[in-house]
């Protein structure tokens, strides 16, 4: 039987804690459920389930452009830091993942006029707790060029293509677009179950 994507996700969190950033990415297109996952993770957790999106607008409404772009990332953390404040009700407390926070709706920090590297930022937020993010995008393998092996069985050399996988926002032609190499992260992708 095939482990839900909230198992996963819950298996990652504890497998997050030994490392440097305590970054989990929940990998999928946008409208394939991811909120409902994160849901479900919240609920059998406890951990603060944050709309970044609406808290972020509501924060900098009364803000200058330059001063969005100054003061995200302290929003940013200030919000993370408030949603762990008030989240613990008592007939929760045994089941509540202590410094575990799950990120919805990150499609904000990914704007243009904002100037800021969204991986970067959630990566930030994941020193000091381990942050669950929705990512929508993919992941990508890429073909990167030839290379030449050496030492091949009948000692020729070979050109080969190689590949990397690469966690992917929006695309090549949009102006929001972003591209990782998929190297050091914590990911949960639907299509890797298929």
């Amino acid at each position: 039987m095939a482990e839900s994507l909230a198992d996963q996700i819950i298996e990652k969190i504890g497998q997050a804690a030994e490392l440097y950033y305590r970054l989990v990415l929940l990998v999928a297109p946008a409208g394939s459920g991811k909120t409902a996952v994160l849901r479900d993770v919240h609920e059998r957790t406890g951990s603060p389930l944050i709309n970044v999106n609406l808290e972020l607008s509501r924060r900098m409404l009364n803000l200058t452009e330059r001063q969005r772009v100054l003061q995200l990332p302290g929003l940013l953390a200030q919000i993370v830091a408030a949603s762990e404040a008030d989240v613990v009700a008592p007939e929760r407390e045994a089941t509540c993942q202590a410094g575990v926070v799950l990120l919805d709706n990150i499609e904000l920090l990914f704007d243009v006029s904002l100037k800021q590297d969204p991986l970067r930022l959630l990566q930030g937020l994941s020193r000091n707790k381990t942050v669950v993010a929705a990512w929508s995008g993919e992941i990508r393998n890429e073909r990167r060029g030839l290379r030449s092996e050496l030492g091949t069985p009948d000692n020729s050399s070979r050109i080969t293509q190689s590949s990397s996988l690469y966690l992917v926002y929006a695309t090549p032609d949009h102006p929001e677009y972003q591209r990782y190499p998929l190297r050091d992260l914590l990911v949960v992708n639907p299509k890797a179950d298929a």
